[in-house]
């Protein structure tokens, strides 16, 4: 029960009245034959340009695994996917700005050494089935070594999702307790539709081995990985769902690994009391801050909670296609009158959910999910909803939801390098790494 509280204590500390929006977005960094860049090229970049960035840099186990400009972080994800993680702006221009500047520093200096940043939910070399993913390396972190370890016996496709996944992440406020509650809740019954809707996909008829389906072929990924901190939240729709039901499940389930004091161990089968008791490191705030945030980063259901609700459904996509989804989330979620026309559109539906995952999994658009209606019509439905309510300067984001094939524009994301980022370019271009 003590470290109930101190799970507890920390989640509710999000609360907050603000409508902010996050991004975090993972790219796969290829060349032209869809090869992946070494783990040390990446990371050589990532020192250089956080040092002319004036960023503060990210060490695993000795090795430069990111780097922290404040705005935005950079980090490293297992098989040297690039993510980068913007903080949470109520401007979805700003969170626009700053990926943009983002690619201005990078894409010229990857562009340099035969590389580009390449946005799929899969990579396109795993998918077209000319590469199996366990061909693709981990980077030297011990988190990833561990994760794959146990990985191997959870489900089918751990190395798939490691190696060769990639996705875009929203995080929304919420004020409350129960507005939390409610939230988790819609996203839940709407994520079929989310789904579809940012999937990003190389080849029309691709699949996933041994699975049925040539849609969502990431979320096909995610359903056979592990029961016990993947898919969606169980107990969600329990009327004592809440941060305590939370706090209780990830308590209770195998930890894999523990990074605590600067030092990452295995876990394996044991939970978190098991191995230490939060409650005991109390002298210690900033420890038992770290293990807690530890243990939430250790569940990836589609609806992740943390201090924000992290939308986890969408497939990595162009930025301005995130920006649109940025969008739709936010007139659906932060307006009062569009919540409530979800609940009165989703009622009864939660028992839907999965079938609803299934069919879309087929059939895609065309599947008949809630109502007896179409996900291409529920997703009409939802972006008429959000361009009701926000403002005409991110109303005009909605347009890229249905626009395009949603692949990368040639030429990657380059506009005009802002904040001083020039010379930055220029000194970095000039000491490529060759």
């Amino acid at each position: 029960m003590q470290d109930r509280a101190v799970v507890t204590k920390y989640i509710r500390a999000g609360e907050t009245d603000r409508q902010r929006v996050g991004l975090e977005l993972e790219h796969f960094v290829l060349n032209e034959m869809d090869e992946g860049i070494e783990f040390d090229v990446l990371s050589d970049l990532i020192r250089r340009i956080a040092e002319k960035l004036g960023a503060e840099l990210v060490y695993a186990e000795g090795h430069v695994v990111g780097y922290d400009a404040g705005d935005h972080t950079i980090s490293v994800e297992p098989a040297c996917q690039l993510e980068v993680s913007i903080a949470p702006f109520e401007s979805l221009a700003k969170v626009e700005e700053i990926y943009q500047g983002f690619r201005s520093v990078w894409d010229p200096v990857l562009g340099s050494i035969g590389y580009t940043l390449v946005t799929r939910g899969l990579h396109p070399g795993v998918e077209a089935g000319r590469i199996h993913p366990t061909e693709l390396p981990l980077i030297p972190k011990n988190r990833y070594y561990f994760m794959d370890r146990y990985f191997r016996t959870s489900g089918r496709y751990g190395s798939y999702m490691m190696r060769a996944s990639a996705s875009t992440q929203i995080s929304l406020d919420y004020a409350s307790e129960e507005d939390m509650v409610r939230k988790l809740r819609l996203l839940t019954i709407l994520s079929p539709v989310l789904m579809q809707l940012m999937e990003n996909k190389s080849y029309p008829d691709s699949r996933v081995a041994e699975r049925k389906g040539k849609h969502l072929l990431r979320t096909q990924i995610w359903e056979d990985l592990d029961p016990d901190r993947t898919g969606f939240f169980p107990g969600a729709f329990q009327g004592k769902f809440g941060y305590d039901a939370y706090a209780d499940l990830l308590l209770s389930r195998p930890l894999v690994v523990l990074t605590d004091a600067g030092e990452t161990t295995w876990a394996g089968e044991k939970k978190l009391p098991e191995i230490l008791r939060l409650s005991e490191l109390s002298e210690e705030p900033e420890r038992q801050k770290a293990v807690v945030e530890h243990l939430l980063s250790m569940f990836f259901h589609h609806i992740r909670l943390k201090r924000y609700l992290e939308v986890r459904v969408a497939d990595s996509v162009p930025i301005r296609k995130a920006l649109g989804y940025a969008a739709l989330l936010k007139g659906l979620f932060y307006y009062e009158e569009n919540l409530k026309q979800l609940e009165k559109l989703l009622s009864g539906h939660l028992i839907d959910v999965e079938e609803a995952v299934f069919r879309t999994e087929i059939q895609g658009e065309e599947a008949v999910i809630y109502a007896g209606k179409r996900v291409r019509a529920w997703i009409k439905d939802m972006i008429r909803l959000a361009e009701t309510v926000l403002p005409e300067d991110e109303k005009v984001y909605l347009k890229e939801l249905q626009a395009g094939d949603g692949k990368e524009p040639k030429g990657g994301a380059r506009k005009a390098l802002p904040d001083g980022r020039k010379e930055v370019l220029t000194d970095l271009k000039e000491r490529s790494v060759g």
